[in-house]
C-alpha cells in the first residue's frame, strides 16, 4: 500500500490493528471496554492519529455512526531496535497522545484497532530476531491499549524479506494463541490477478505455520485499477488463490477474504468514487466477505479546489464529496444504517412516486434487490429469505427512506 509516500515522506508507515480478549482488558489500566462485534473491527477505516491533519474521531462518530477506527502505524524505531513506536519515532511505552485519542473514542462507545506494517519504513519483523521476539513487541501494544483487534499490513519492502515475513506470521500466530478472541487481519498488496508473487509466498508461509487469521485482505489500488469492476475482478481472483492455497471451498475463502481500498484519487492517479465504493460494498456483502475498509479517514474530506490541482493528498480525497462520505460505506458493511447515507449503486425510489414491489416472506432476494415494507423502500445487502425488513439492526435490509 503506497499510502501517499509523497505526503508522508517524514513518516514511514506501518499498518496493524491490535487486539486483546475481554478477559485481558477487563483489568487492564488502559481503560479498554468490552469488545465490539467482529463486524465493526472488519469495517474500521484507517486513521493516522499523529499525522496528516488528523480529524476528530468523535465528530466522525456523530456524523456517520462509525464505531471502530484502524489506527496507523506502528513500526520499529528509526534508530534500530525491537520495540514498538508510532511512525518509527514515538515509543509506544511512553505514549499519551494516541492513548488520549483512544480514550475519547471509547468514551463514546467505540473502539480501535492498531495497524502495524505498511509501505516503507522498518518493520518489527525486520528488526526483531525471531517470531517470539516480534510477538513480544506487539504484545506491548496490545497490553498498553487493551486492544481487541490487530492488522498485519505486509507489503513492500518487508514482504520481499523471507525472514521478516516468517517473523510476522509467527508473531501473528503467537498473539492469536495468547490473546483468545483477538481479531486478526492480514493486509497485502492487490494485483489484477489477486495478489503478486510475494503476496502468494506470504500465504504459503501462513499455511506452513498453520496460521489462519480472521481474513487476508488485498489492496486493489496503485496497480492500474480502473474503478470498481477491476477491483471486484481482483477480489474474485484472490478468492481462487485462497482456495488453491488453503484447500478451502469458495464460501470458506470468501469468509476469510477482505477488501482494503483507497478513497478518491490514489497515489498513481486512479480514481475511486462513492459509486465505486458502493459497487465493491455490494460485492463484499453478497459474497459474505469478512472485511471492508479503506485508506483513509484523514483523506475522507473534500479538497479545495475539488481535484486538489490534479494531485493526491493525505488530507483530502481529490474527488467531489461531502466530509465522511466514504466512512458511511464502512458503517453499512458493519450492519448499521448511517445517517444521511451516501448513494448506493442502485438509487432508492424517489419519495412520492409510490412504493415498489411489496416484500414477501417466501421470496428470495439477493444484494441490490429492492422491496417496499411499512411505507419504506428497502434494499437487500446480501442473500436473504424470510427476514423482515427493519426487524434487526444487523439484518440484511438497508432502509432507503419513505416511498
Amino acid at each position: 500500500m503506497k499510502r501517499l509516500r509523497a505526503c508522508l515522506a517524514a513518516v514511514t508507515a506501518v499498518t496493524a490493528a491490535a487486539a486483546a480478549t475481554t478477559a485481558l482488558v477487563a483489568t487492564d489500566a488502559s481503560g479498554a471496554t468490552t469488545a465490539l462485534s467482529n463486524r465493526w473491527y472488519a469495517a474500521a477505516p484507517y486513521l493516522m492519529p499523529r499525522d496528516n491533519n488528523p480529524p476528530d474521531p468523535a465528530a466522525i462518530m456523530d456524523a456517520t455512526g462509525l464505531k471502530a477506527f484502524q489506527l496507523a502505524f506502528v513500526l520499529a524505531p528509526n534508530g534500530g531496535g525491537c520495540t514498538p513506536t508510532w511512525d518509527g519515532t514515538a515509543p509506544v511505552s511512553s505514549d499519551t497522545a494516541v492513548q488520549s485519542t483512544i480514550a475519547a473514542i471509547r468514551a463514546k462507545g467505540g473502539d480501535v484497532s492498531v495497524s502495524i506494517g505498511g509501505y516503507g519504513g522498518t518493520k518489527l519483523g525486520q528488526a526483531c530476531a525471531d517470531p517470539a521476539a516480534t510477538a513480544a513487541a506487539y504484545q506491548q501494544v496490545v497490553t498498553k491499549y487493551g486492544l481487541h483487534a490487530i492488522d498485519f499490513d505486509l507489503e513492500e519492502p518487508e514482504y520481499e524479506n523471507t525472514a521478516a515475513i516468517r517473523n510476522e506470521i509467527g508473531a501473528a500466530k503467537i498473539l492469536q494463541q495468547n490473546n483468545p478472541g483477538l481479531y486478526v487481519s492480514v493486509t497485502t498488496a492487490g494485483t489484477a490477478d489477486g495478489t503478486g508473487w510475494f503476496g502468494k509466498q506470504m500465504l504459503l508461509e501462513a499455511k506452513s505455520q498453520g496460521f489462519t487469521p480472521n481474513n487476508f485482505s488485498i489492496m486493489p489500488f496503485d496497480g492500474g485499477f480502473g474503478g470498481a469492476s477491476a477491483q471486484t475482478a481482483a477480489l474474485t481472483n484472490f478468492n481462487q488463490i485462497l482456495q488453491s492455497t488453503f484447500g478451502w471451498d469458495q464460501a470458506t475463502a470468501y469468509a476469510h477474504e477482505g477488501f482494503s481500498g483507497m478513497n478518491g484519487r490514489s497515489d498513481t492517479g486512479e480514481f475511486f468514487t462513492q459509486a465505486d465504493f458502493g459497487t465493491v460494498l455490494d460485492y463484499a456483502t453478497s459474497h459474505h466477505m469478512d472485511r471492508f475498509t479503506f485508506w483513509s479517514l484523514n483523506r475522507d474530506r473534500p479538497c479545495t479546489p475539488v481535484d486538489n490541482n490534479g494531485t493526491t493528498s493525505g488530507t483530502c480525497s481529490s474527488v467531489a464529496q461531502n466530509a465522511w462520505d466514504f466512512a458511511k460505506y464502512s458503517v453499512t458493511f458493519a450492519g448499521a444504517t448511517p445517517p444521511d447515507s451516501p448513494p448506493t449503486t442502485t438509487p432508492p425510489a424517489d419519495p412520492g412516486t409510490g412504493c415498489g414491489t411489496a416484500w414477501s416472506a417466501s421470496a428470495v432476494y439477493t444484494a441490490g434487490d429492492e422491496v417496499s415494507y411499512g411505507g419504506h423502500t428497502w434494499k437487500a445487502k446480501w442473500w436473504t429469505q424470510n427476514e423482515t425488513p427493519g426487524a434487526a439492526e444487523w439484518g440484511p435490509w438497508q432502509d432507503e427512506g419513505a416511498c
